[in-house]
């Protein structure tokens, strides 16, 4: 299983980044997990968007979905994707519809945000939408894929990818409060990839993010085999957050996460 870094970034994109956005590929199986702003853009870097099998969708707040809008104007209006000749493309019969999985409520989020200055069925109209809950399992190709809700402040599942014989795993935090869900879902995973937004914990209301510290408090509890710290702000001292980070982990590997690194699982 090979994971590509997309984008990275928190709800503010890098400078040139991207938000949250990975592709995971096994053998003809591809996968796009999150599709924050920036994050389309950076998958046409790295393949063809005409062969994505499906995208998954942690939660429903901006910086992880944003980018299905031009996914969905290039599904649609793009000139490979016409039933008749356009320029060099020859025409096709059977245009791309991605499998978009994403969290209940997704439809009626959708439709509000794209409704606001067109068509409301843009996505839905685009991909083939469905929507799941946590506890539920997916067939995406060889890829199996299972939910895990976590806390966050709107309904978040942290995601794991596996392979079909389960052998090998790839478990993505999503967005969080400290949690022990998430250590549960993710106990020996091969690479757990984690938020790491904060330099401090929220100090006002709810909480819903990490420190680098807590992300490696989480994975060493969690026995993951490699930690990716991902969430985080190009405008955060990066080897601190990694120093942090691997205090609380202990002997394992923590990386941050890069765009354009890929990890093989």
């Amino acid at each position: 299983m090979r994971i590509t870094i997309l984008g990275k970034s928190p709800s503010w994109q890098d400078a040139d980044g991207a938000c949250s956005g990975y592709l995971v590929e096994e053998d003809e199986c591809r996968l796009m997990l999150d599709c924050g702003n920036g994050a389309f853009s950076k998958l046409r870097r790295y393949g063809d968007y005409v062969s994505v099998d499906a995208v998954v969708i942690s939660h429903l707040h901006a910086d992880h979905f944003l980018d299905l809008v031009p996914f969905s104007y290039a599904l649609t209006y793009a000139p490979r994707q016409q039933r008749e000749p356009v320029d060099r493309w020859p025409g096709t019969d059977a245009p791309a519809r991605p499998v978009l999985h994403a969290p209940r409520g997704a439809r009626d989020v959708f439709r509000r945000i794209v409704g606001a200055w067109g068509n409301d069925d843009l996505i839905e109209s685009a991909f083939d939408l469905r929507e799941y809950a946590a506890g539920d399992t997916l067939e995406v190709g060889t890829l199996r894929v299972r939910f895990a809700e976590v806390p966050h402040f709107t309904t978040t599942h942290a995601v794991e990818i596996a392979t079909a014989d389960g052998g090998r795993r790839f478990t993505y935090g999503a967005d969080s409060a400290p949690n022990d869900e998430l250590v549960a879902f993710a106990h020996d995973t091969d690479l757990l990839m984690i938020e790491a937004t904060l330099h401090h914990p929220e100090t006002d209301g709810p909480r819903g993010h990490l420190t680098p510290a807590e992300a490696g408090d989480h994975g060493c509890r969690a026995r993951a085999g490699r930690l990716v710290l991902t969430h985080i702000s190009d405008e955060l001292d990066a080897e601190r957050a990694l120093a942090q980070a691997r205090r609380g982990f202990g002997d394992g590997p923590v990386t941050l996460a890069r765009e354009g690194d890929v990890y093989e699982v």
